[in-house]
């Protein structure tokens, strides 16, 4: 439900998409929120418990580095056309 809701925002309001192939769209939109899910847990994991830093801070750090993820994957190739 939160990607889905994630997917029409980005679609109608920071992108402005007019790509009628929608389905790849969301298909793309999705594997790339996979991918920042995996970037998420990977930088969790190795600030918190092989630098041994406070899992917040680490949780912050990680929110930062995939929001940018986020933002750039899916501008250049989600939203790109």
């Amino acid at each position: 439900m939160a990607a889905s809701s994630n997917y029409i925002f980005n679609r109608v309001w920071t992108f402005k998409s007019q790509d009628p192939n929608i389905a790849l769209e969301y298909t793309e939109f999705l594997l790339i929120s996979l991918i920042g899910l995996g970037i998420n847990n990977l930088i969790l994991w190795i600030v918190h418990s092989k630098f041994k830093q406070n899992f917040y801070f680490s949780k912050l750090f990680a929110i930062g580095v995939v929001t940018i993820w986020n933002f750039f994957a899916n501008y250049y190739i989600t939203f790109a056309g």
